[in-house]
This record gives C-alpha cells, sequence and structure tokens, in this order.
C-alpha cells in the first residue's frame, strides 16, 4: 500500500514538476524574445545586446556561492517559491516602469539582473532536489521531462514573441510573464521535496555551517572527485568559447542577415526542437555507459556546427534556402548540446553526495558562468569590429581543440573506471583506448 501510494506521489511530482517548469519557461522565453528584439531594434549594437547577457549572468555567477550554502542548510523548497515570488514581483516593477516612464535600458538591465538571481537560486535548488522528490530509478526520465518542458516551451515561445511582437506592447508581454510565473509557484508549492527523506537531507535542525566552512567542504569534496573537476574545466572553457554564437547569433540573423522577426523566432524554435525530440528519446532509454565519452563528440558536434552556422555571410542563398538552412542547423545545435548535459547530468545526481548537491551544483554552474561575462564583452566588441565569420570560425576551432584535449582518451577512461570501478567497466564495454 505505501509503495503505491509513493509511486502515486513520485508520478505527481513528475507531472507537477514538468508542467511548472513548462509554464515559467514559457513566460521566460517569450519575455526573453520580446526583450532581446527590443534591444537591438532599439540600439542596432551588438554591444548594447551583449550588456544585457551581461545582466543575465554576472549577478548568479557571483551569488553562486551563497546559493549553494543555503540550499544545503535550509529548506529547498521554500527557496524555490520564494525565488519564483521574487520574479514575478521584479516583472512587477518593470511593467509599473514601463507604464509611468518608459522602458530604458538601465530599466531592462536592472530587471535582468534580479530574474538572473532568483533563476540561479531555484535552478540549484530543483537540482539539488531531483532525488528527494523522485527516486533513483526515475532520475534520467525526470531531468529529461524536465528539459522537454523547457525546450517545449522554447519552440513555441519565440514563434508566439514574432507573432505578437509589434503588435502588442511591451507591457503585454511582461504581463504573460508574471501570469506564468504565478502558476508555477501554485504547483511547486503542492510538490513535497522530501518524499525520499533518507536521501535528501538538509541537515534541519542541526548546526549550521558558516558559509566559508561550508564552501571549504564543498572544495575539497569537489577535489576529491576527478570526474567533477573534469567537468568544471570542460564547461568553464566550451562555455566561453561558445560565446561566440550566443552573442553572434541574434547580431548575425537581426542586423547582418536582416531576418524577420516571425522567421527569426521560429529558427530559435528549431534549436529547442532539437533538444526536445532528444529529452524524449533520453525519456525512454537506458543510461549511458560512458557519459563523458558521449558529451565530448555532442560537444565536437556543437564546434562543426558553429563553424557552418557563418556559411551564409560567405555565400549568397535566397532568403528562402537562408531560413530553412538556419531551421536546420539550430535543430543541429539543439540536440547536441541535449546530448552533451543529459548522462552527465544523470552520473552528477547518482554521484555526488546528497547533503554537498547544493554546494557541488553551485560550484559547476558557477564555473560554467564564470568566463561568460568576459566572453559576452569580448564578443560584443569583435562582432562591432571584426568579421562575423571570422569570428565564428576561430571560436569554433579553439572549442573543438578544448574538447579533445581535456577530455582526451586517458582521461576519459580514468574518469570511468573510478566511478564505475574497474571490474564493472570491463563489463559495461567501457573501452580501455577511446
Amino acid at each position: 500500500m505505501n509503495e503505491m501510494l509513493e509511486l502515486k506521489k513520485v508520478t505527481y511530482h513528475l507531472w507537477t514538476f514538468t508542467i511548472s517548469k513548462l509554464v515559467s519557461a514559457f513566460g521566460t522565453q517569450v519575455y526573453t524574445f520580446a526583450i532581446s528584439f527590443y534591444i537591438l531594434q532599439m540600439t542596432g549594437s551588438a554591444t548594447s545586446f551583449a550588456a544585457n547577457l551581461i545582466c543575465n549572468i554576472l549577478p548568479r555567477t557571483i551569488a553562486t556561492p551563497f546559493a549553494g550554502y543555503l540550499v544545503d542548510n535550509y529548506s529547498r523548497k521554500k527557496i524555490v517559491i520564494f525565488s519564483q515570488t521574487a520574479a514575478t514581483f521584479a516583472i512587477g516593477g518593470l511593467l509599473v516602469f514601463s507604464l509611468t516612464s518608459g522602458l530604458s535600458l538601465a530599466a531592462i538591465y536592472t530587471a535582468s539582473c534580479i530574474l538572473s538571481l532568483t533563476s540561479m537560486f531555484s535552478s540549484v535548488a530543483f537540482s539539488a532536489s531531483i532525488t528527494g522528490i523522485v527516486d533513483k530509478g526515475r532520475i534520467q526520465k525526470a531531468m529529461s521531462l524536465n528539459q522537454m518542458s523547457t525546450s517545449f516551451a522554447s519552440i513555441c515561445s519565440p514563434a508566439v514573441g514574432g507573432l505578437l511582437y509589434g503588435t502588442v506592447t511591451m507591457p503585454a508581454f511582461l504581463i504573460m510573464y508574471m501570469v506564468a510565473s504565478s502558476i508555477a509557484v501554485m504547483l511547486e508549492a503542492t510538490m513535497n521535496f522530501k518524499l525520499f527523506a533518507n536521501q535528501n537531507s538538509n541537515n534541519d535542525g542541526e548546526a549550521k555551517e558558516s558559509i566559508w566552512q561550508s564552501t571549504k567542504a564543498g572544495i575539497s569534496y569537489l577535489k576529491s572527485e576527478s570526474l567533477l573537476m573534469t567537468i568544471i574545466w570542460i564547461a568553464l572553457l566550451v562555455n566561453f568559447f561558445f560565446g561566440a554564437y550566443q552573442v553572434g547569433y541574434s547580431f548575425i540573423l537581426i542586423e547582418k542577415l536582416k531576418i524577420a522577426s516571425r522567421h527569426f523566432g521560429l529558427t530559435e524554435g528549431a534549436f529547442a526542437a532539437g533538444m526536445l525530440l532528444l529529452s524524449i528519446y533520453f525519456s525512454f532509454r537506458k543510461e549511458a555507459k560512458a557519459p563523458l565519452l558521449i558529451s565530448k563528440w555532442a560537444i565536437i558536434g556543437m564546434g562543426m556546427l558553429m563553424a557552418a552556422f557563418i556559411l551564409p555571410l560567405m555565400l549568397k542563398f535566397s532568403y528562402t534556402f537562408l531560413f530553412a538552412y538556419y531551421i536546420v542547423l539550430q535543430l543541429g545545435l539543439g540536440a547536441m548540446i541535449t546530448i552533451a548535459n543529459t548522462p552527465i547530468m544523470v552520473l552528477l545526481q547518482k554521484q555526488i553526495a546528497d547533503h554537498y548537491k547544493g554546494r557541488i551544483f553551485s560550484i559547476i554552474e558557477m564555473m560554467a558562468m564564470a568566463l561568460m561575462p568576459l566572453a559576452m564583452v569580448l564578443y560584443g566588441f569583435l562582432y562591432d569590429v571584426f568579421p562575423a565569420p571570422l569570428i565564428m570560425v576561430v571560436s569554433a576551432v579553439l572549442l573543438i581543440g578544448v574538447i579533445l584535449v581535456l577530455a582526451r582518451p586517458s582521461v576519459i577512461y580514468k574518469v570511468h573506471i573510478e566511478n564505475i570501478g574497474e571490474n564493472e567497466a570491463k563489463l559495461k564495454n567501457v573501452p580501455s583506448r577511446i
């Protein structure tokens, strides 16, 4: 009877978690699309666009150690709900400002900083709570459903944003975000973040470590795990060079190729569609035997697609072929990112001790984003000064070079031997020379 009740609760968590993420992601994506297009059309500068990206990255990079400490020492459910509520109020403030004074870059950048912080706290708390809301056998399913909901929202929201942009006012986009965020809060409030209490304890009632002691313990744990150190270095450098795409994508399509807003939205939707298709695949397939190896080849694929991104700047294409070309490219890029991330994240959920998850996930996120503000500034400047094809190709080559060095065969074999054991590795056919 208890098993049946537990199964029902897990099923409820899976669907509630998925729906809340879908609704919240939809509101976020519509808002992000509208704001990005608004900034580019208002300023026509890649630097101004990159500045907004920095406002989305820098605050969460600085605050991640605090998030890890709070998530490991206090109620994860309260952190999630408070963060989502704060995001709702932040958008409400931007809405009031836009109605009374009109939107300005300063107001947009301020809102972006606040939303970045709330998103980071919510993300770390949810990541650390996965093994508390579902059993170990459904971790990959939960993470795939999470990615599916985000991807589905990303498919629909740019298309919706592209169709609505220019026909409705910016306050309408802000109201959509507020409504979506409020619904997400109500759904998250019904979830039990400690359903599997023996796997997910926040040490409630125990003496809390200081933030310095807690962070120091997390770093010590991190250094003892070769898998975590490898992933952090890969995330740090790959995300830096991927900044060429993050800044260049919108700048090239909107400013250089003059893609219409509705078609630009569809290309963004194609990126999410690639993520969605692979998320569906991972929700059904068994867990990967060599996650780091799979991620390595997926990142190499990302680099190759980045290099192919600039072909329309060098050759003459019809508008129809141009649009179709970027649809296909974005599908592939979205698929590669999901292939790179999902197997590794499932492995991390199972390998990291639960009372360290908040700190470790926050450190991983901080390191993954540590160089991104610099990348946004650098690439925003480079795209305003140098030819876009040169910037994208050089960055793609460097990205591929980084993964070939950091995930060389000896490193991959060592990581998988240490984490699943030599005998089990042989049984699972993890090759000694990869």
